[in-house]
């Protein structure tokens, strides 16, 4: 191998000018040895009429090779599939020596073209497949093995990539399918799930390769399930769209996410619903940006509204989403208007010059830690902000206005919950006073993969090689992937006209201690104490307790009574609400205490206000 790493390095002309040395010689060479086969060594003499068949039809083999493209051909790349040019060279020369034999009348016995086919192949091909089979060889040993799982078009595609690539190297299909299971598929076996723990035991197996995108959401969840327990990093191929596009190649493979394992299969939208305040109208999303207002956006601009407007203080954020949207959504007529929803002057103006029908209002501080420490910018920002848009918004005759809140609402204990409840609360209160702008409230719980949660979080301990640092062994979460929650509030926001609180059904809630186990393994991580009884696991999690405001378990709804809707997953709550006159003058009164710069006075009113919140850590009583 080291003498043929040397020639790899050496000039393209060299190594060509050797190959036709090479193949000139061996056709010479089996010229004669087809002689010396079909007439014996002894009755072979060096002739004119032995020598100028050889010559010849060597030097017009050589040419037809040339003009057939074998000299463009590299020899460490080549696949059983490369000698079929090789042939069809060969069965040139074997016409020509029957031409020469039949108008020229040369010497040329019958059975010499065959033999002289034979020896030539042999002699080519030789040489370049030992090249071949030690570079196979040499990728085998360094290559990282995998498997892949599925044995039909897709798996076989991508086992054809992975073979002639550098980086990964299957040695075996894995499928569920007993038509499958114990054939051979490119010389590569078919076993059945069951056998991954053998493989992985033998082959040191850390990736398998999903290679099963034409399945629906549910099996795809079902394989999921059935190979994450392994600890064996999960990689996907693309959607089969994407590859018959040409947007991406079979082995442009990805990383699982933890949405596929943990996400559901979703409800078709009610069409009427999703289009309702969209489909032609002129839309503002608030808090653009952020993770739902991002995927609100999106959501959005598929049912086609005349202008998407997107509102978001962070340069930065919208930037990214006015790019996404302009390359998805080419002839979507976007705004980007960078300003705060406290600024009421700026929403006035927006509002108007641009005929804003219906408002997604997601703007908030969102993270509980942070509006913990910084209880007036949490006030002003979620609330206030709030009132300023909603406020504009019926003042200036706004179609429909939908406020994003959150199950930190339910009976709070901490002050970024405690600020949403008084937003909806805000809200359910205008809604009586302008009866002119359909006023609904959307609340649901966490969202994968959302900036500043628990997942992002958790990919980052992993791929420092934690530890994973869990607040509570028994924290539960209720989750939805960011698509479905986007898609859910669209539709729930066309059902409400006069403050109704929407809640989203999130299924089942999730440990937050699993949810990490879950999101290691599908990384290839195993977790100490979980995979092992040693300490010998790949990561560790660290319980490090309940953070400022927050609390073992979320609600979604204040009291027991839920309504159910046209939609199976949305619900409708029967709650609690105050009049207009009251949350305002509540609102007045904590202006009063910003404007004293008191968090300690601010957070003492949200206690006596009508919303439930109790701190998990009680304030010292005034003297």
């Amino acid at each position: 191998m080291n003498i043929l790493k040397v020639a790899y390095e050496w000039p393209t002309w060299l190594k060509r000018l050797i190959q036709l040395i090479w193949d000139s010689f061996s056709l010479s060479i089996a010229m004669a040895l087809a002689y010396i086969g079909r007439l014996g060594i002894e009755s072979v003499r060096p002739s004119n009429e032995v020598l100028y068949p050889i010559l010849l039809t060597s030097g017009c083999t050589i040419v037809v090779l040339y003009m057939l493209g074998h000299y463009r051909q590299i020899s460490r790349y080549l696949v059983l599939s490369s000698f079929s040019v090789l042939a069809s060279g060969l069965a040139f020369s074997v016409v020509f020596l029957y031409l020469l034999k039949v108008a020229f009348a040369a010497f040329i016995p019958g059975s010499v073209p065959i033999l002289h086919f034979a020896f030539a192949f042999v002699l080519l091909a030789a040489p370049r497949m030992l090249i071949m089979l030690s570079i196979h060889s040499d990728n085998y040993k360094h290559k990282e093995k995998c498997l892949i799982f599925g044995a039909e078009r897709a798996g076989r595609s991508l086992a054809l990539a992975l073979m002639q690539g550098q980086d990964l190297h299957p040695v075996a299909f894995v499928d569920a399918k007993r038509k499958y299971v114990g054939s051979m598929v490119l010389g590569i076996p078919v076993m059945h799930v069951s056998s991954i723990k053998h493989l992985v035991e033998k082959y040191d197996i850390s990736k398998v390769l999903l290679a099963v995108n034409n399945t629906s959401a549910k099996r795809r969840q079902e394989i999921l399930k059935q190979l994450e327990p392994y600890a064996i990093e999960l990689l996907a191929v693309p959607e089969v769209s994407e590859i018959a596009s040409g947007k991406r190649k079979i082995n442009d493979i990805r990383e699982v996410k933890i949405e596929e394992l943990l996400g559901r299969e979703p409800v078709p939208p009610i069409d009427h619903l999703l289009n309702k305040n969209t489909l032609g109208k002129v839309v503002m999303v608030t808090g653009a940006g952020g993770s739902i207002g991002s995927e609100l956006c999106r959501q959005v601009a598929k049912t086609k509204p005349s202008r998407l407007v997107l509102l978001e203080l962070s340069e930065f954020n919208i930037y990214q989403i006015e790019q996404d949207l302009s390359v998805n959504f080419p002839e979507l007529d976007i705004e980007v208007i960078l300003t705060s929803v406290q600024d009421e002057k700026a929403l006035k103006r927006v509002i108007v010059s641009h005929g804003i029908q219906t408002i997604y209002h997601a703007a908030a501080y969102k993270h509980v830690p942070i509006v913990e420490a910084n209880c007036e910018a949490g006030i002003r920002n979620n609330v206030f902000g709030t009132a300023s848009t909603a406020r504009v918004a019926a003042e200036l005759g706004v179609e429909k206005f939908v406020l994003v809140s959150t199950d930190k609402a339910v009976r709070p204990t901490n002050i970024m919950g405690a600020t949403k409840r008084l937003c909806e609360l805000y809200v359910q209160g205008i809604a009586k006073e302008y009866p002119s702008t359909d006023f609904a409230i959307v609340r649901f719980g966490n969202v994968l993969g959302s900036s500043g949660s628990v997942v992002p979080l958790f990919e980052r301990q992993l791929r420092a090689g934690g530890p994973l640092t869990v607040t509570h062994r028994d924290m539960i979460r209720y989750f939805m992937t960011i698509p479905e929650a986007a898609q859910l509030v669209v539709q729930a926001g066309a059902l409400g006209a006069r403050g109704e609180v929407f809640v989203l059904d999130m299924g089942a809630p999730i440990k937050i201690a699993d949810l990490a186990v879950k999101m290691a393994h599908l990384l290839g991580f195993s977790v100490t104490g979980i995979d092992t009884d040693t300490d010998d696991g790949d990561v560790d999690i660290v319980y490090t307790g309940l953070r400022p405001g927050e609390k073992l378990y979320e609600e979604l709804l204040i009291g027991d009574a839920d309504i159910e809707t046209m939609h199976p997953r949305i619900l409708a709550a029967n709650e609690f609400s105050m009049s207009f006159s009251e949350v305002t003058s509540l609102l007045k009164a904590l202006e009063k205490a910003m404007a004293a710069n008191d968090d300690e006075l601010l957070q003492r009113m949200l206690i006596d206000a009508p919303l439930a919140y109790q701190p998990l850590t009680p304030l010292a009583k005034s003297a």
